[in-house]
C-alpha cells in the first residue's frame, strides 16, 4: 500500500491536519470526523483492550483493513500510537502540546463530540479547542435510518447477520480477511471448492448464513457457520466459494466483502440436498454480484 504507516516517534516534521480517533469500522461517522485530515492519528492496540480488558469489544475491522479503508478515503498518512498504560495515563495538556504541537505540527485538528483522551478520560474537545495553536473542529454524531452510528451498533447488525444495514453505517460493504486455511475438501468434492478462513477471536464475524459476496474482487457465496449437514467436529469457519474461479489459495490472504445475506444456516437431509441448495445460492450470489452498488 501506498498510505505510509507511521509510529509517533517516527514521523517527520510538517505542518498537518490531523484526525483523531480508534476508527474502527471507519463508519460514516469516522468519515465525517476525517473529512478533509491528511492525516489520521490512531491507536493500536484498541483502547479499552489495555485500560478495562474485560470491556474491550471484538473489532470490526482488522488493522490492514482498516488501513486502507482509510487510504481510500484520501487520506495521506497514517500515523500509530502504541496505547499502553503509561500512554493512557497521559495528561491532557501534555497530549496536546508533546504530540499534535510538537511532534505532528497540527494546525487543524478534528475529533468527534464524544472524543476523549488523556488520564482519567479528562481530555475534551473542549479543550482541545482552548488551543490557539491549531484550529479545532468538534464534528457532531451522524445517524443513518434515523439512529446514531456507532460501532457497537455495527457490531450488533453484523452479528445478526445484518450487512446491508450494517453496510449502510459503515459507507462500505463489511469486510473479513485473512489467510486461507486447509480444509477437508468436502465443498471440492461436492462440486463447489471453498476457500475456508477461520474467525480471528477478537474480530467480529457475520451471524450464520449464506451470503453474497466478493471475495478479493471476485463474485462469491459464503457460508458462514459450522456445517450442520456434516458431523465434521469443526468450529466456525467462513467458507467462500468464488464464482467461475477455482484457483488454490491455501496459504494466501483472502478478504472478503459481504453483500447480502441469502439465508440462514440449516441441516440438509443428504448431499443431493445440500447441492441442489447450494446451485440456488451461487445463482442468487452470482444475480446479486452483479447488480451490487457501494451503500449511498
Amino acid at each position: 500500500m501506498s498510505i505510509p504507516v507511521t509510529s509517533l516517534s517516527d514521523v517527520e516534521p510538517r505542518e498537518r491536519r490531523v484526525a483523531i480517533g480508534t476508527f474502527d469500522g471507519v463508519h460514516v461517522g469516522h468519515r465525517a470526523v476525517i473529512g478533509e485530515a491528511d492525516t489520521v492519528l490512531t491507536f493500536e492496540p484498541h483502547p479499552l483492550r489495555v485500560i478495562r480488558p474485560e470491556a474491550a469489544p471484538k473489532l470490526i475491522m482488522p488493522f490492514p483493513i482498516k488501513r486502507d479503508v482509510i487510504e481510500g478515503i484520501g487520506v495521506e498518512e497514517l500515523v500509530v500510537i502504541g496505547f499502553d498504560r503509561e500512554f493512557a495515563s497521559i495528561d491532557p495538556v501534555a497530549f496536546c502540546e508533546e504530540i499534535l504541537i510538537d511532534k505532528l505540527g497540527a494546525a487543524h485538528v478534528s475529533v468527534g463530540e464524544n472524543f476523549r483522551f488523556g488520564a482519567r478520560a479528562e481530555g475534551t474537545p473542549e479543550l482541545l479547542a482552548s488551543r490557539p495553536e491549531f484550529e479545532t473542529r468538534v464534528v457532531p454524531l451522524v445517524e443513518v435510518d434515523g439512529e446514531t452510528v456507532s460501532s457497537t451498533r455495527i457490531r450488533a447488525l453484523v452479528s445478526a447477520g445484518e450487512v446491508e444495514d450494517a453496510a449502510r453505517c459503515l459507507g462500505a460493504p463489511f469486510m473479513v480477511e485473512g489467510e486461507v486455511a486447509g480444509g477437508d475438501r468436502r465443498g471440492r468434492e461436492l462440486g463447489f471448492p471453498t476457500a475456508n478462513l477461520i474467525p480471528g477471536d477478537g474480530l467480529i464475524c457475520p451471524g450464520h448464513g449464506v451470503y453474497a459476496a466478493f471475495a478479493n474482487g471476485r463474485p462469491a457465496a459464503v457460508n458462514v457457520g459450522v456445517r450442520p449437514t456434516f458431523e465434521t467436529g469443526r468450529g466456525l469457519l467462513i467458507e467462500t466459494h468464488i464464482i467461475d474461479h477455482d484457483e488454490n489459495l491455501y496459504g494466501a490472504t483472502l478478504r472478503v466483502a459481504f453483500a447480502r445475506r441469502l439465508r440462514g444456516e440449516r441441516r440438509f437431509s443428504g448431499a443431493e440436498e445440500l447441492v441442489a441448495q447450494m446451485e440456488r445460492d451461487v445463482a442468487e450470489a452470482r444475480q446479486v454480484c452483479a447488480s451490487f452498488s457501494r451503500p449511498r
